[in-house]
């Protein structure tokens, strides 16, 4: 029996589903979800994370972290994290840069925020030189300094939609008709969470709210806001998001969110001011694109230096790859980046305002 039948058979029983509610089943049923069951990362896969186009990028966020641990008086010992860490890429990448500060990779207990048991053993063999720690949330974090990396992972939280009609928001659902999985509306009803959002909506446009983002900043903020750090964040989005940003790829290609539950990954664009609003207790920096933080950080030098000893194929690869990260027609513009740190500190460099 395929997810889509249990899906569809839980409809026919409890009535139409939220959106969340089908994303989390798709993404993260025990033995039939997406992430739980597979490694979806790289050209093989159905999509490529900036870590995997080059090395150069979890090199650069690093360092950054690196100059911000040291800044703030370079704590021992001191919790290094990430949340949906794919491959271990990024982390090991970010480990290799970093070891050029003293004493930054020493005092780092590394610890990986990771729900599928597949990229779990992933993990362990990209990281195997380094002593981690699995964790299924931040709750298993111990008391102290945090400096944490999420790429791509707040864009995989499950959302809502709705749809406004007059002062009221019809919520969309997943239903069933003629056996097919469809999307439907719910009747009209007030949503105060949504009421400062009657300012710039009219009737019929559509706006998205992720509930499990709040309480996940404000955890990461309460932290950092406590016993020091800093979180880099970097997602694709805007400072405020508007329309149906819902999105399924498979094997790189966008495929019908509904046209096969755990076969497809399923996203949406980030709100970044829901974001910057939940982390109450510590300072937040200006959203940059990620093509100027990177610039900042000297990717180009860097990218010069890589390609010193390069030519053909790889060169032109290599090429190919600092353009995609930067450019603003690829991921340069599209892509953001947010740092939480202590309130009254400097943020991580590369987001200086």
């Amino acid at each position: 029996m395929s997810l889509r039948d249990d899906i569809i058979a839980r409809i026919q029983a409890e009535g139409p589903m939220r959106l969340d509610d089908y994303m989390t089943t798709c993404l993260l049923h025990p033995t039939k979800g997406y992430y739980t069951t597979r490694d979806p990362f790289g050209t093989a896969g159905d999509f490529t994370t900036a870590p995997e186009i080059s090395q150069m990028f979890g090199e650069l966020v690093g360092l950054s972290l690196a100059q911000t641990w040291f800044d703030q008086g370079a704590p021992n010992p001191f919790s290094l994290a990430e949340l949906g860490p794919g491959r271990g890429t990024l982390m090991a990448d970010a480990l290799r840069a970093a070891a050029r500060v003293p004493g930054f990779v020493e005092a780092a207990q590394i610890f990986l925020v990771e729900a599928s048991p597949a990229l779990r053993d992933r993990q362990k063999e990209t990281l195997s030189a380094h002593r981690m720690t699995h964790v299924d949330d931040l709750d298993a974090l111990p008391k102290q300094p945090l400096f944490l990396i999420a790429n791509e992972f707040f864009d995989a939280l499950p959302i809502r939609q709705f749809v406004r009609e007059g002062t009221g928001w019809r919520e969309r659902h997943v239903g069933v008709k003629k056996g097919q999985l469809i999307f439907g509306l719910g009747p009209a009803q007030p949503q105060p969470a949504l009421a400062d959002r009657l300012g710039d909506t009219r009737d019929g446009d559509l706006v998205e709210a992720s509930s499990a983002l709040a309480p996940l900043v404000a955890q990461i903020a309460d932290q950092i806001a406590r016993d020091g750090g800093a979180a880099l964040i970097v997602d694709y989005g805007d400072w405020r998001t508007l329309g149906d940003t819902l999105q399924a790829l498979r094997a790189h290609e966008k495929v019908d969110p509904l046209a096969g539950p755990g076969e497809a990954d399923l996203t949406a664009h980030v709100d970044f001011e829901a974001l910057a609003q939940a982390a109450k207790s510590c300072d937040f920096s200006r959203v940059t694109p990620q093509g100027v933080f990177l610039e900042r950080l000297g990717l180009t030098p860097r990218a010069q230096a890589l390609a010193a000893g390069l030519e053909g194929d790889a060169l032109n690869e290599h090429i190919a790859a600092h353009r995609r990260l930067t450019h603003p027609d690829e991921m340069g513009n599209l892509f953001k980046v947010i740092a939480l740190y202590p309130t009254g500190g400097h943020p991580p460099p590369g987001l200086e305002p």
